[in-house]
C-alpha cells in the first residue's frame, strides 16, 4: 500500500468556508524529492501547497517551510503560510509564535486569543516603474503609475483609478506574462473606508499558474508601504476583491509588515502517494 499522509485544505485570510484562498497544507517528516513536492501541489490544484516539517531544538527556526504553485515552487506566499500556522495551532502541534525557515528567511506566524494568526513578513522594496509598453492593452485599464516590488516579490504594482475599475478589470492574462517576473497587482484607494477596508487589489499571476489569485498576502508586503505612505497610517486593511474575496490588516513596521488575518479548515483526509 502507498505512503499516506494527512493533508488539509484550509481557506486563508476569511473567517468562512468558500471564501478567501484555499492552501494545500502537508505536514511532514522531512521533504520527499522536489518531484514529488511539485505533483502534489499539481495535484491539489490551489494557489499554492505548503509542505512543512519541524527542525530540531534550540536553531533559528521551529519549522520548514516550501511553498508550490501547481506550476513551480515560489519564494514566498502569505495565505499558506497563514494556512500552515492554522494547522499547527488547531491541531495542538504547536502554540503562541512558530518559527519557519524559508526561501525568504525566517519567518514567524502568532496566534492571538482571539483566533487571528499574525504575519511577520520582510516589507517589498518600492521602485518606481515605468509603465510598459501594452500593460494598459494586457490590464483592460490605464495605470496611474506602476512600482516594482523587489525580488521577493517579483510583481509589478499598477495603481488604478478607483475602486470599480479594480473591481472590473478582465485582463488578457497572456499578455500579462511578459509584465514582470511573477504578476500584476492592481490596487486603488477604497471608495468609502466605512465599509471596513481602506484599499482594494486584484492580483494575477499567469506566469507562475495563477491566472487570479484570490487572496494574496506576500502581495500585501508591498500593498502596505505604498498605501501607508498615501494614507499617512501604518494601520490599513486591504480587500483582495476576487470573486472569493478576503481581508488583510497590515500593520507596517519599518522593514517588516505583519500581516493578520483568519484561516478555516474545509477538508481533512488522507494522500496516498
Amino acid at each position: 500500500m502507498p505512503t499516506s499522509h494527512r493533508i488539509r485544505v484550509v481557506d486563508a485570510f476569511t473567517d468562512r468556508p468558500f471564501a478567501g484562498n484555499p492552501a494545500g497544507v502537508l505536514l511532514l517528516d522531512a521533504f520527499p524529492d522536489d518531484t514529488w513536492l511539485q505533483n502534489v501541489a499539481k495535484e491539489v490544484n490551489h494557489a499554492e501547497t505548503a509542505f512543512a516539517h519541524p527542525l530540531p531544538p534550540g536553531g533559528e527556526a521551529d519549522w520548514a517551510l516550501r511553498w508550490f504553485t501547481p506550476a513551480t515552487e515560489v519564494d514566498l506566499c502569505g495565505h499558506a503560510t497563514l494556512a500552515t500556522a492554522h494547522v499547527l495551532h488547531t491541531t495542538g502541534t504547536a502554540s503562541g509564535t512558530v518559527r519557519f525557515t524559508t526561501r525568504s528567511g525566517v519567518l514567524t506566524a502568532t496566534a492571538h486569543e482571539d483566533g487571528t494568526l499574525t504575519l511577520d513578513f520582510p516589507t517589498a522594496p518600492l521602485t518606481a516603474a515605468e509603465l510598459p509598453d501594452g500593460i494598459a492593452e494586457a490590464l483592460g485599464a490605464e495605470p496611474l503609475l506602476a512600482y516594482d516590488t523587489g525580488p521577493n516579490i517579483g510583481d509589478l504594482l499598477v495603481e488604478l483609478a478607483d475602486e470599480k475599475t479594480v473591481r472590473s478589470l478582465a485582463p488578457d492574462h497572456r499578455a500579462l506574462v511578459r509584465h514582470s517576473e511573477r504578476g500584476i497587482i492592481a490596487t486603488a484607494r477604497a471608495e468609502d473606508p466605512a465599509r471596513g477596508y481602506d484599499f482594494v487589489s486584484r492580483c494575477f499571476f499567469p506566469r507562475v499558474g495563477i491566472d487570479e489569485d484570490p487572496v494574496t498576502g506576500s502581495a500585501h508586503t508591498a500593498l502596505a508601504p505604498f498605501w501607508s505612505e498615501r494614507l499617512g497610517r501604518t494601520e490599513l486593511t486591504g480587500l483582495q476583491a476576487s470573486a472569493r474575496t478576503g481581508l488583510v490588516r497590515t500593520r507596517l513596521q519599518g522593514d517588516r509588515t505583519l500581516l493578520t488575518g483568519r484561516a478555516v479548515t474545509v477538508i481533512e483526509g488522507e494522500l496516498f502517494a
